[in-house]
């Protein structure tokens, strides 16, 4: 069974930084590409930012790059997501994914709130 398990939302200032991580388990995690997304109210779920399965290759939407930065740890079957710089508009649930050949796998998502 794939479970995917998101933690380190909550409440930060604006310029703070938090970092979020997803803890996979129920297949291989160290061969397969990773992705995190966000969802703010209102709104559409959007791409945030992906990693290769090694790690050696990395993808930022333009609106975090410079700001964010994904990772993973194959040893511990995790992924993260450094977040520096917050701004109001980062305020979201953020998902992990696992975009596998057969269907998108989602864990439940984390909270962001950056707020004064």
């Amino acid at each position: 069974q794939v479970r995917l398990v998101e933690s380190g939302g909550g409440l930060v200032q604006p310029g703070g930084s938090l970092r979020l991580s997803c803890a996979a388990s129920g297949f291989t995690f160290g061969t397969t590409a990773m992705r995190w997304y966000r969802q703010a109210p209102g709104k559409e779920r959007e791409l945030v930012a992906s990693i290769s399965s090694g790690g050696g290759t990395t993808m930022y939407a333009d609106f975090v790059k410079g700001r964010f930065t994904i990772s993973r740890d194959n040893t511990k079957n995790t992924l993260y997501l450094q977040m520096n710089s917050l701004k109001p508009d980062d305020t979201a649930v953020y998902y992990c994914n696992w975009p596998s050949i057969w269907r998108a796998y989602w864990g439940q998502g984390t909270q962001v709130t950056v707020s004064s």
